[in-house]
């Protein structure tokens, strides 16, 4: 086996071969920051509406609950083809891309609504009165009052999020989107060996997500400092 590595090594570590796993991280890095982004900005929004009281928004409240409780149940590959088959019913031809990347964001924000609610919770249920007793209104006190003490609760498990989130954008992989995963499969078929072209994914995926992990690591020490 070893022999056969060696072997090969000259042939695969390639400038197009490179190129095109450069091309695959690009991709599975894209993914993880379209699903990131859009899942804290609408994380946030459910987070906040849910945590209304007015009777009115209780149906919306109800919605959002089982929306949350449903994606944050259900496995990513599902999503995925659930996604590609109800848009491809709806609309017709679209990019697999444009597909995963809807996927990645309705699984996101499902999870980071979880994250930031939980933030929003550990702010002193006083310091929310003392901002309403001031007439705030209800986003100037998550603004001013709640967000910048969540952030706190928040980062770390957001970062461990984002973590896995780069692994899990693998199974996108399962209906053609070129990704890393995706793309050592291509190289594998091309006759590499599994144990050089797989060796080279896993050193990607760490690559990606250990620096991610670190910083995560670094505000969570920061903030527990701030914390005491």
């Amino acid at each position: 086996m070893l022999d056969r590595i060696i072997e090969e090594a000259p042939r695969f570590f390639t400038y197009f071969n490179m190129i095109f796993i450069l091309k695959a991280m690009g991709t599975t890095l894209l993914l993880t920051a379209l699903g990131c982004v859009t899942g804290f900005v609408f994380g946030f929004l459910i987070a906040a509406t849910r945590a209304t009281r007015s009777k009115v928004l209780l149906p919306l409240r109800l919605l959002l609950i089982a929306y949350v409780e449903i994606f944050r149940r259900i496995p990513f590959l599902v999503i995925l083809f659930i996604v590609m088959f109800a848009i491809q019913m709806l609309i017709g031809n679209i990019s697999l891309f444009t597909i995963a990347v809807i996927s990645i964001c309705i699984l996101s924000t499902a999870f980071l609504s979880e994250v930031i609610r939980a933030g929003m919770e550990s702010v002193p249920r006083q310091q929310i009165e003392a901002a309403e007793t001031l007439n705030f209104g209800f986003w100037r006190t998550q603004f001013r009052v709640i967000l910048p003490q969540s952030w706190k609760v928040i980062l770390p498990p957001a970062f461990a999020f984002m973590v896995m989130f780069i692994k899990d954008t693998s199974l996108a992989s399962q209906m053609g989107v070129i990704e890393l995963t995706f793309t050592g499969k291509s190289l594998m078929n091309r006759g590499f060996s599994p144990f050089l072209v797989y060796g080279v994914v896993l050193a990607g995926y760490f690559a990606m997500s250990y620096p991610l992990s670190l910083l995560g690591t670094y505000m969570e020490k920061r903030l527990a400092t701030a914390r005491n």
